[in-house]
């Protein structure tokens, strides 16, 4: 994991766009195919599972983690 990696982690259901302050740094949409898609950055394995905690804490189902490019030199 580099610490410049940015991450796709899509949900089932659509989150209302004031859960975004809740996966702070992350952008949440939605999508058409009733889904959520959270887009951020994730510096380290800590903060990974903090963000799947706070997935789990709502209840949510995870679909997919996606690194969505890495920056190494």
């Amino acid at each position: 994991m580099n610490e410049l990696d940015q991450y796709e982690i899509r949900l089932q259901g659509q989150l209302a766009e004031g859960w975004s302050d809740w996966f702070e740094g992350f952008d949440l949409s939605s999508e058409d195919d009733g889904t959520s898609t959270l887009t951020g950055r994730i510096v380290d394995q800590a903060a990974l599972h903090g963000l799947l905690h706070r997935v789990e804490d709502l209840g949510v189902p995870l679909i997919s983690i996606n690194v969505l490019r890495s920056r190494q030199p």
